[in-house]
């Protein structure tokens, strides 16, 4: 007589919450990517506003692309965070390329004003993107780092110190060699000075401001949802 087998209610708890960890790193992996790939290609829009500070369009975005970086950093450690990044690396090269080919194949005549606009826009990205992953591996990388010593230091409390603590040494290594290569030659010393200390002020606000609620936000959902029984959470 065939018994059936009762399910383990252990075992099927464990594989939805390693279900539920694939995704949320999946989800957030993906989002950072484009974050990334999206700031680059607003960075070629330089804003002014009243004629004193100027910065490039990507700075709006910029910061939430690094809140993400803290959040893969808290959750899944240094070692995931920095494979996520060099990912992100490959995928704003792609990005060149892919657009660097639409720039080269020829157009009809009647399309000729949205041809130009194109090889325009996309003709500077390059420019745009080596700048930015100068800064992007020197700001992300050490700001991934930073955060996980900070950690270590406060003993894994007092988030906001590690994200905003971080990101105010990270944002130097990023906003300046990412404004100095993408700008450098195409506007006056006091316009690219100005540049440098607005993006990093305002990256620094943003990430004070919003990104940082935002990072307690996400962490703290991602953990609630795969809490265990005895109230510990699998990811740290």
């Amino acid at each position: 007589m065939d018994q059936k087998v009762a399910e383990n209610p252990f075992k099927n708890r464990g594989s939805e919450l390693n279900n539920k960890r694939e995704n949320a790193f999946i989800v957030i992996s993906a989002l950072f990517v484009t974050l990334y790939v999206v700031s680059n290609v607003m960075a070629v829009k330089v804003i002014g506003l009243w004629n004193l500070f100027y910065f490039d369009a990507g700075t709006i975005t910029f910061p939430f692309a690094y809140m993400l970086g803290d959040v893969l950093t808290e959750l899944w450690g240094y070692k995931t965070a920095r494979k996520v990044i060099l990912t992100t690396l490959l995928c704003n090269i792609v990005m060149v390329l892919c657009t660097q080919i639409g720039v080269w194949l020829p157009s009809p005549d009647y399309l000729d004003v949205t041809a130009q606009a194109y090889n325009t826009m996309f003709s500077y990205v390059p420019r745009i993107v080596i700048a930015s992953l100068t800064g992007f591996l020197l700001g992300e990388l050490s700001n991934a780092w930073l955060m996980e010593r900070i950690k270590k230091w406060t003993k894994g409390r007092r988030l906001w110190v590690r994200t905003i603590g971080s990101s105010a040494i990270a944002y130097w290594f990023d906003s300046l060699p990412f404004v100095l290569i993408a700008f450098a030659g195409t506007v006056s010393t006091k316009d690219l000075l100005l540049m440098i200390a607005f993006q990093y002020v305002s990256k620094l606000l943003i990430e004070a401001v919003l990104g940082t609620p935002m990072a307690y936000a996400v962490i703290s959902v991602i953990r609630k949802t795969q809490r265990v029984k005895n109230g510990q959470s699998p990811v740290v």
